[in-house]
């Protein structure tokens, strides 16, 4: 052990990078509105274009000037829509679409006795928001600067509290599995933190608070932080460590206002390369080349369609040797060149750790580019778990990041992989109580995710120019969607329980600004060879025997859980068992899923005008019910269904043996049975008919469905077959296409668009857009659904 001396410079050292960070961030700023002193409390105010304002709050002048911290675009600042009042009330600053109040200082007076003992010794900040109408839509009473050391340095935890009105409900805060159904966060307190180990499944910090009152917080603070959502009429957010207290506050009536002002703050959805609509093959893990190949000709065989095959884990020499064992892998560049022949792609997983017998730790080490202690030394491994091998890459290092990108893209990725998947991204090897090179893990504790995913996103983009990049990522933090990542819950288990928490898990997680997520479809997690369950299964698990043993109700699960994942933004099929693929379930599962792959395949043009929307106007695709029944209070902490598009409300199956599911159709519209055309009027729970072979799945009347022809992979040329319509008032869907790969939309060139506007009165479509079919014959495809 170093002694305490020789600990300080590293400490120094670590700090130093931090300030030389801030320096960074508050460079490209502009100057706030202004800085208000209360009595020693300094508030700067700053606008982020009409809708947005930030507050910062700070005893220390220089810190209350500081530029937002990780996440936040340089550049966003926009200040010219305001304009500022004074009066003996306090200052108002005003915009088109919001007004922040902050009050005047209370007069100074001498301190109670209780006071002396137990007020807090800052100066009191309070102040209110108000929407356009003139509404109070927030209201903040009170901040906070506790004093303390983390990691041996002296700082503060710092939080804000805000009122919480009793009809107020809360929704985001990135991915917390605690809920089974129950969506709303009010009532609640989480930890809004990366941490793997999270007793419902791993928990990811994207700190946006969105209320039902039309208004979105987003917490500019990286540390550990603790949301208090709604309880004993105060909703509060704390972080471990800070200077400051840095929030935004975004108003809007509608999903858009909200979501289009987060994506001018964090960065725009990008459009995925059109082969992430399509279904993903994936387990833990193929032991070969053969067997990659292998599964990839017996899905063309069987006429199953399929987008890209996935290599997990443990295809190296060792950890961190960036390697493809020849062994398992001889020729993975023929590999991959037969692969693009099928007309699929792949993504290859590529870890940030490195376990010190391998050729590159001590590189790494002598170059500082890993994770370090207190002492300055590299840190190897997890102290509370079995997989205690590797020291994790310093991604807050630009040059670590570079280094570790170059060797990635060199060594993996130049063999004809399309894909990097990037493992561990929360990150596995814990920062708490270790250094990174900008300060400590504990400052820092939410970034990794952001830094490591960026950096190959951006990698990507410079090797390929005008290919999209697409990255598998386990964690994501503010701004993250802006890297063309799709996000996953996990190594989840494959149980009953774990799917019915996926739903409102990935609901709040898209309410956060993460539009693409998923999950392993069947859980991830070694699946049991027995089990406990004494009914009859739904589906026969004869044929099944060598993945799921004497598991009978694992296919029932596996079938259930694929339908569900029919409607996710990806559809991803993984797992920890001998086979995951579609027929390695038996033969009446096997039946189900193949076609429910071929309608995935048949909604891909709806999808992908969906991700043409997201990326225009910020909203995600998937969605809880409250962003499209903002006025229908029966909404507001439904976990269980949830609208996939404009069109399509999606309620799971999560109880083995239901053939019968309550499902709640929103009000303020009719609702078409997808399955049987059947029309009922929304404001209701209805029982719906759930037989194994159906997803209790409705469309919204006044909706226009696109469907594509058999393909199968999306590198096919999908020709649009039926335009399904579901009357009951004036409709309009635009369609979106493109070449599916390259970065030309971006640019505002390269796509098609057609809008396509059903007339209810007359009952006729019309086309507007050159895009064929549509310009010739739109009405030879309609289909009038309930006629």
């Amino acid at each position: 052990m170093l002694s305490s001396r020789k600990r300080k410079p590293f400490l120094r050292a670590a700090l130093a990078g931090f300030v030389s960070a801030l320096a960074l961030t508050a460079a490209a700023k502009a100057d706030p509105i202004a800085v208000l002193d209360r009595y020693g409390a300094y508030v700067s105010v700053e606008g982020y274009g009409a809708n947005v304002v930030r507050v910062t709050i700070a005893t220390e002048k220089d810190q209350a000037l500081k530029g937002p911290g990780y996440g936040l675009l340089p550049g966003a600042l926009d200040n010219s829509g305001f304009h500022r009042t004074s009066d003996q009330g306090g200052d108002s600053f005003a915009s088109s679409a919001l007004t922040l109040h902050v009050d005047a200082a209370k007069a100074p007076r001498v301190p109670s006795t209780m006071e002396k003992y137990f007020a807090p010794q800052l100066p009191p900040v309070t102040l209110q928001v108000k929407n356009a109408r003139g509404e109070v839509v927030l209201n903040m009473d009170g901040w906070s600067m506790a004093p303390h050391t983390v990691a041996g340095e002296k700082t503060y935890q710092v939080g804000a509290s805000f009122k919480s009105p009793a009809d107020e409900h809360y929704y985001g805060m990135g991915q917390n599995q605690q809920s089974v159904g129950p969506l709303d966060l009010r009532g609640r307190t989480l930890d809004c933190k990366h941490w793997y180990d999270a007793p419902g499944g791993e928990t990811v910090c994207v700190p946006v608070l969105v209320s039902s009152k039309g208004y979105a917080i987003v917490w500019d603070n990286p540390a550990e932080t603790v949301l208090n959502a709604g309880i004993n009429g105060a909703t509060s957010l704390t972080s471990t460590v800070g200077e400051r207290v840095s929030f935004f506050v975004i108003t809007g009536d509608t999903p858009a206002d909200i979501y289009g002002a987060y994506a001018r703050l964090t960065g725009k959805t990008p459009i995925p390369p059109k082969a992430a609509f399509g279904l993903i093959q994936s387990k833990a893990r193929y032991d070969s080349q053969d067997e990659i190949l292998r599964v990839a000709k017996t899905y063309r065989q069987k006429k199953y369609p399929l987008d890209i095959m996935v290599i997990d884990w443990f295809y190296w020499t060792r950890m961190g040797q960036l390697d493809i064992n020849p062994a398992e892998f001889p020729n993975p560049d023929a590999m991959n060149q037969d692969l693009h022949a099928m007309g699929m792609q792949s993504i290859i997983s590529i870890w940030p750790r490195f376990e010190t017998s391998g050729r590159y730790f001590n590189e790494l080490d002598a170059k500082g580019y890993l994770l370090k202690d207190e002492d300055g030394r590299s840190v190897d491994g997890l102290p509370f778990r079995s997989d205690r091998t590797g020291g994790l890459i310093d991604v807050t290092n630009p040059a670590a990041r570079k280094w570790f990108w170059e060797h990635a893209r060199d060594n993996v990725l130049s063999h004809g992989f399309d894909y990097p998947w990037l493992d561990e991204t929360e990150p596995d090897l814990v920062p708490d109580g270790f250094f990174y090179s900008i300060g400590s893990g504990d400052r820092y504790h939410n970034v990794f995710p952001l830094l490591h995913v960026e950096n190959a996103s951006q990698g990507l983009r410079a090797w390929r120019p005008n290919r999209r990049p697409l990255i598998l990522s386990r964690a994501a933090y503010l701004g993250a969607q802006r890297t063309g990542a799709l996000f996953w819950s996990s190594d989840i288990s494959p149980q009953w329980e774990v799917l019915a928490r996926q739903i409102p898990t990935g609901l709040n997680m898209t309410a956060s600004g993460i539009a693409y997520w998923g999950n392993d479809i069947g859980g991830w997690q070694y699946l049991p060879q027995t089990t406990s369950y004494t009914g009859t299964p739904l589906v026969s698990p004869a044929g099944a025997e060598e993945t799921v043993g004497q598991n009978h109700d694992y296919p029932e699960l596996m079938v259930r859980w694929f339908q569900y994942g029919t409607f996710l933004p990806t559809l991803r099929l993984h797992g920890d068992r001998k086979h995951t693929e579609i027929w390695a379930f038996g033969p009446e599962a096997e039946a189900i899923m193949a076609r429910y792959d071929t309608l995935r395949y048949a909604l891909v043009p709806y999808l992908y005008a969906q991700a043409k929307v997201t990326y225009d106007t910020g909203v995600p695709f998937m969605r809880a019910l409250w962003m499209d029944f903002p006025h229908d209070p029966a909404v507001a902490n439904i976990g269980t269904e949830y609208m996939f598009g404009p069109a399509f409300l999606v309620a799971p199956v999560t109880e083995p043996g239901q053939t019968h599911k309550q499902v709640y159709l929103p009000a303020g519209t009719d609702w078409y049975n997808y399955w049987t055309n059947e029309k009922l009027a929304g404001g209701q729970w209805v029982t719906v008919a759930s037989p194994i072979d159906q997803i209790p799945l409705f469309v919204r009347a006044g909706s226009i469905l696109p469907l594509g022809s058999a393909v199968q992979s999306t590198a096919e040329k999908q020709k649009i077959v039926a335009l399904k319509v579901y009357p009951g008032r004036d409709a309009s869907f635009t369609v979106y296409d493109d070449d599916g790969l390259s970065l030309d939309y971006e640019k505002g060139k390269g796509g098609a668009l057609a809008t396509l506007r059903w007339d209810d009165r007359s009952g006729k479509l019309t086309a507007d857009g050159a895009r064929e079919p549509f310009a010739k014959a739109p009405a030879e495809l309609v289909q009038v659904m309930g006629r």
